[in-house]
């Protein structure tokens, strides 16, 4: 049973962890949307690449690594920022410093796994197009 002094800390700290899990989500429906689209609109370019003998792995490697740049900018701008408005919150932290190192490289490695994760599945779909059929459209 909790107690009543740390009742409302208690609520503030489940409370932003729920807001937190809601924004790893939607940074993580964010790539992967912009990711797919991406390979929709490139789709013609990746069939003209393997027609002319790119292999497979060279368009995952390809559209992989434009996620990985855009999931890099990412990471650090949320780092920078993060490290400039911690000091804001320095109040509400119990226990670790306001620059904690553990915590941020943790939340980092934990948005680039989940953004790495999102990132597979429009790297193996433009990599099942065919050549063909993105020749024959248009």
């Amino acid at each position: 049973m909790p107690a009543p002094a740390t009742a409302r800390p208690r609520f503030r700290a489940q409370l932003v962890s729920v807001f937190a899990s809601l924004a790893v989500m939607l940074a993580a429906v964010g790539v992967f949307s912009v990711l797919m689209f991406t390979v929709q609109q490139r789709a013609r370019e990746f069939g003209i690449r393997l027609a002319l003998g790119a292999r497979r792995c060279d368009i995952f490697r390809l559209v992989l690594g434009g996620g990985l740049r855009l999931t890099a900018a990412g990471l650090g701008i949320g780092l920078a920022a993060s490290a400039f408005l911690v000091r804001s919150v320095s109040t509400l932290l119990f226990g670790i410093t306001p620059l904690d190192a553990l915590t941020f490289a943790s939340a980092t490695l934990g948005v680039a796994t989940i953004a790495i994760a999102a990132c597979v599945a429009p790297a193996i779909r433009a990599v099942r197009s065919d050549p063909a059929l993105a020749l024959r459209s248009e």
